[in-house]
């Protein structure tokens, strides 16, 4: 069900290659012109826009935008003590994992009384984006809190779409279990607001006086987490009003394997990828022919048994997904590093070595015993990666996502003059003289107090 393209005997740049390889259509310019309106109207209209976009979109009215306190703490409760379980040994596996990511102040001494140094400051408030189209995830609520927290970000909002399936005290909110992992890690604003209206209820704020008393949800300064094309769109609208972390597409896996590779191994890992979503790209890069045909057989009976069948089958078989046959390890890496892909698994012999080779991926996994579903959920990693080939130049969510490296300069007055001539030469080169007199006139009353050799 997977289409073959043969690059065997074939050497190839970058260029050709990303010409090449399968991808997945992913236009959010276009759909920057569905959402601008939609962002529009929250900006003019606030939460009566926001109460409409919900049914119109979610096919639920909300009973209020902000999820009550009373609602967290019930799902919380009711939560099944596995998933508990799981949820928090994910959460303290990623505490370890971004403790270590945390950045110091550093000060340089330039010069002798010249000092610049560089100080790590926290977002002041962020507004975190949890899907909830066709699954659920909570594990999202993980990998955008737990580093924002670490980072030492004091305001954190969580936003995620209604439920009209949700019932009893959860009816019109997001999802029990994402409201459980919020109540879990401490978030107790969280809004029952999807897709583009939500980027702009953050980016905007509004408030909310139809339930009696008024909530009022401040602008944020930084909006992360994944979405569709049109959370995606809003992104893109609205960056500049708002930081963002990435315009998230289709989740995508890249598997480099060799004949040592278990086919069964690697059809598990592409199934699991292509049951997100039928745009999710599933990509097979090998040098062995009889292994892709073991896959293929293994396929087969893999996604008929699957319980999203017909998604994962319509994924596989897209342009998006497809097995790439090179000639060997060295062929297969330029193929991998050229396509950048979000999830990148090594399948190879000596996976540890060949992963220093790799130069472009949101997150490798190596070895046979690192599936992504373990960074999915519990590696300590986090799982908000860049899609589309944007690995070669961004990188996953992370402490670094939060934080703002800010400089702070600090000079005496003779660390000044001794390159003050260096500032006024260069100064002068550019034709912005003011430049130079800024520093020409620290030194100016001085001068004028020193007598010239002809009075003395």
């Amino acid at each position: 069900m997977m289409s073959t393209i043969d690059l065997r005997g074939r050497a190839l740049g970058a260029r050709e290659l990303r010409r090449l390889l399968p991808r997945a259509e992913f236009d959010v310019a276009a759909a920057v012109e569905t959402v601008r309106p939609i962002c529009l109207d929250v900006q003019h209209r606030g939460a009566q826009a926001l109460y409409e976009l919900g049914e119109r979109f979610d096919g639920v009215r909300p009973p209020s935008l902000r999820v009550p306190a009373t609602v967290l703490s019930a799902a919380l409760a009711a939560l099944d003590p596995q998933v508990r379980a799981a949820l928090e040994e994910s959460v303290r596996r990623a505490r370890l994992v971004h403790e270590e990511q945390r950045r110091s102040t550093v000060t340089t001494t330039v010069v002798p009384g010249g000092e610049v140094t560089e100080r790590w400051v926290p977002v002041d408030r962020v507004g975190l984006y949890v899907p909830g189209g066709r699954a659920v995830y909570p594990s999202s609520v993980v990998m955008n809190v737990v580093p924002a927290q670490i980072a030492g970000v004091g305001s954190l909002a969580v936003a995620s779409p209604p439920q009209r399936e949700n019932s009893g005290v959860f009816a019109g909110y997001p999802h029990p279990t994402i409201l459980a992992a919020c109540e879990l890690l401490g978030v107790d604003e969280v809004y029952a607001v999807g897709g583009a209206q939500a980027v702009a209820a953050f980016a905007y704020g509004f408030d909310d006086a139809s339930t009696g008393s008024t909530v009022v949800c401040e602008p944020v300064s930084l909006v992360t987490g994944p979405g569709n094309i049109y959370v995606a769109a809003a992104k893109r609208f609205l960056k500049g009003v708002i930081g963002i972390d990435a315009e998230a597409g289709p989740t995508e896996i890249a598997i480099l394997a060799d004949d040592t590779a278990d086919p069964a191994h690697v059809s598990a890992d592409l199934v699991s990828q292509a049951e997100h979503d039928p745009q999710a790209a599933s990509v097979l890069v090998t040098s062995s022919q009889a292994l892709a045909e073991a896959v293929a057989t293994d396929l087969e009976h893999r996604v008929a048994s699957t319980k999203h069948a017909d998604r994962v089958r319509q994924a596989l078989s897209g342009r998006q997904s497809g097995v790439v046959l090179v000639d060997d390890l060295d062929a297969g890496l330029a193929v991998v590093n050229a396509y950048a892909a979000e999830h990148l698994e090594l399948q190879v012999a000596d996976a540890p070595a060949v992963s220093d080779r790799v130069r472009n991926a949101g997150a490798i996994f190596v070895g046979p015993h690192s599936p992504v579903s373990l960074g999915d959920y519990v590696a300590g990693s986090n799982h908000v990666l860049p899609t589309g080939g944007c690995a070669c130049h961004s990188s996953g969510l992370s402490v670094q996502t939060f934080l703002r490296g800010v400089h702070v300069v600090s000079y005496t007055r003779q660390a000044l003059e001794e390159v003050a001539g260096h500032v006024v030469a260069l100064a002068q080169a550019e034709d912005l003289p003011a430049h130079g007199e800024a520093v020409q006139v620290r030194f100016a009353h001085e001068a004028a107090q020193v007598p010239a050799v002809d009075e003395v």
